[in-house]
């Protein structure tokens, strides 16, 4: 089942690539068609899957057994519900209609391509596999970007390929040397991180766990590794941004929960504090330079900084060896919550940014105003998802930041005070942008602005209502999550 819903996508893009010519409508339909297979097979999973019961749906067959590796595949709480939701918001990306689109069947295998990639990424219970569909994630997203972005849209490309791909090389010393570190070599993700076989205080695992966190921290991205995301968001499509800020960022902090936290727990215990400081430093630069844009789809992308840096605050403070276990399992549960909350607010988000380009070709919120009159979907769906963007109560934004905090004011008392400060600039910034863009005099040039389509509204309204379910009932994710299984000491 996990498998398939790797391969799937994979078959559905090589045919893609494969046919001849066919016109934009048939290749968007083939894609959609392919992409709702996944999220279909991965929702039989959860129908079968038991919250806190560790790694299931196991598939396992022998690549390299000489070397240890082989086709690894499994969920817990972690995997499970971060592949839903990418799941879910690749589906709505293929979607979203983009016509005109150049070369359109390319674009649609591109886009299977790296969703099945991603997929495999948090399938993956092997090492090596993790980091090959790590690095293929980065081939898919740089062809997208540089060949259906707009602007400088090459060059953003280049500088997100050579970032992560630094990022990933790192990685790969930290995979090689924990493999190297096992008492028989294996890249079996289970056993390295029932062994933790490189845990402790020596260089050697300073070394390795500096690795993990510089190489994750630039794809999640943290401060100061965060320059590559502003271009490659302004430059790239509304839909490949969703996937960018929703599925790929997630790649770097479940990075850091799955290798640094869980293979590497008394290391990890002994710099939470240190990766609490940069997650703090991340919440508060990403908002105030957000509040500082006037570029739209700059200032979203901002926001994930400073979003990812709850996340990250979150993942310190549940792998640090202070507070209790229940204070450490809710900063996990917050920080996964984060995960999945900012995919589908942030999916949004750009979407949206992605249908002011394809009407208007421009991002300068100054150049707008008065929308509300004239674009009411537009506004009702652009103020649902900024309010559970800066937290609102009832919205899944609120539930992760709760969980975050009340983890935080635990274990580092001072560090969850400061980031408080990121919530009321995070407040200021969309409310900022709801007033610039939706209120106020219309300007003549945009008398012509046309609302969101039948189509464009069913798509947000699918991740917006997921939005609200969590926020209203968020049991059914926390329970799905179940935190207190992946912590450390409890694994």
């Amino acid at each position: 089942m996990l498998s398939l819903s790797i391969l799937i996508p994979l078959i559905g893009a090589l045919a893609l690539a494969a046919m001849p010519a066919m016109p934009e409508a048939t290749a968007r339909r083939i894609a959609i068609g392919v992409a709702a297979i996944p999220l279909a097979l991965l929702l039989i999973v959860w129908a079968g899957f038991r919250p806190g019961a560790g790694f299931q749906w196991v598939e396992e067959m022998p690549w390299m057994p000489g070397l240890g590796i082989a086709w690894r595949l499994g969920v817990d709480g972690l995997s499970l519900s971060l592949t839903l939701m990418s799941a879910l918001l690749f589906l709505a990306a293929i979607a979203w209609p983009m016509a005109p689109l150049p070369r359109a069947r390319s674009y649609y295998a591109w886009f299977l391509f790296l969703m099945s990639v991603s997929l495999g990424l948090f399938l993956a219970l092997d090492l090596v596999i993790f980091y090959v569909f790590f690095d293929l994630g980065l081939v898919g997203m740089y062809f997208l970007i540089g060949r259906w972005g707009h602007g400088e849209a090459e060059r953003a490309a280049l500088k997100f390929f050579i970032y992560t791909l630094a990022g990933s090389l790192l990685i790969l010393i930290g995979i090689i040397v924990l493999a190297l570190s096992m008492p028989v070599l294996s890249f079996d993700m289970r056993a390295v991180i029932a062994a933790a076989p490189l845990d402790g205080t020596g260089l050697t695992a300073v070394l390795v766990l500096l690795a993990f966190v510089i190489g994750f921290g630039i794809k999640t991205p943290l401060f100061p590794f965060h320059t590559w995301l502003p271009p490659a968001h302004v430059n790239a499509p509304g839909p490949v941004s969703a996937i960018l800020a929703g599925v790929l960022l997630k790649m770097g902090t479940y990075g850091l929960i799955r290798l640094a936290m869980q293979m590497m727990p008394a290391t990890f215990a002994d710099w939470a504090m240190p990766i609490a400081v940069v997650a703090v430093i991340s919440i508060l630069w990403g908002a105030i330079v957000a509040l500082g844009q006037s570029d739209l789809k700059r200032r979203i992308a901002y926001t994930s900084v400073n979003h990812m840096g709850y996340t990250v605050l979150g993942i310190a403070v549940a792998g640090s060896a202070l507070g209790s276990e229940a204070a450490r399992a809710m900063a996990l549960t917050g920080a996964v919550v984060e995960m999945i909350a900012h995919g589908l607010i942030t999916g949004a988000l750009f979407l949206i940014a992605g249908a002011f380009w394809q009407r208007a070709e421009e991002y300068e919120m100054d150049s707008y105003g008065g929308l509300a009159r004239l674009a009411p979907r537009l506004t009702g769906a652009t103020v649902l998802a900024s309010f559970a963007s800066l937290g609102l109560p009832g919205l899944a934004g609120f539930v992760a930041e709760l969980h975050i905090f009340l983890g935080a004011f635990a274990v580092y008392p001072w560090l969850a005070a400061v980031g408080l400060i990121g919530l009321l600039i995070t407040a200021a910034l969309f409310l900022d942008i709801l007033r610039r863009v939706f209120f106020g005099d219309l300007p003549k040039a945009r008398e012509s602005f046309t609302d969101l389509t039948q189509t464009e509204i069913g798509i947000l309204a699918g991740l917006l209502a997921l939005v609200v379910l969590i926020g209203v009932w968020p049991g059914w994710l926390l329970g799905l999550i179940g935190a207190a299984s992946l912590l450390p000491m409890a694994g």
